[in-house]
């Protein structure tokens, strides 16, 4: 039975990101219309491309091919009545709850269990659809996968950084697997060269 590939990509940086906020539905910040198609060919034979239903992941996935299929189960974990805030100027007690307890919600979003309920249930739909998926998404969802597939706690969660445009790989194969891939040319003769 052929594989299911995953290559789950987190969206570009945005304006909110940048000053420590959490996200809403904002846009990218950066020209991704001036970009757009820039990065076609690093997955030109896709069969499948998906991204979120938010602004910031429909734009980046506009950097890969003109058209991506939107999948709410790709959608941003919801931070309730902290979208836009700072992090750092929340009330103390909640931001602590809310980063040891995983089924906290009294900020009126999800709940971490939602999320990763959410998350394993689309990665379970896709063990038999063999074949390429990109899927542009968000930190949280990345994250989410990871921690399903090394079966891994919430206490992991906070410890996993998803850089902007990053790509993380995922293969399933009767069991999923986290796939770390060489992206850099070995140097003549076999020899890798290390920074002096």
């Amino acid at each position: 039975m052929q594989a299911t590939r995953l290559t789950l990509i987190c969206h570009a940086m945005t304006p909110l990101q940048k000053q420590g906020r959490f996200p809403q539905d904002e846009a990218v910040a950066m020209d991704w219309q001036g970009a757009a198609l820039s990065l076609a060919d690093r997955y030109k034979n896709t069969a499948r491309l998906l991204c979120g239903p938010e602004a910031r992941t429909r734009q980046t996935a506009g950097l890969f091919a003109a058209e991506a299929v939107s999948d709410d189960a790709l959608r941003d974990a919801d931070f309730g009545v902290w979208k836009g805030q700072f992090i750092n100027q929340l009330n103390h007690d909640e931001l602590n709850a809310w980063l040891t307890d995983s089924t906290f919600r009294a900020h009126g979003g999800e709940s971490m269990d939602a999320l990763f309920a959410r998350v394993a249930q689309w990665l379970k739909s896709l063990e038999t659809q063999p074949g390429h998926v990109v899927a542009i998404t968000h930190p949280f969802v990345i994250r989410a996968a990871m921690l399903h597939v090394m079966q891994l706690g919430l206490a992991m969660f906070y410890r996993i950084d998803v850089e902007p445009l990053s790509a993380t790989e995922l293969r399933f194969n009767e069991v999923w697997r986290l796939r770390l891939e060489a992206h850099a040319q070995t140097p003549e003769h076999g020899k890798i060269q290390t920074p002096h």
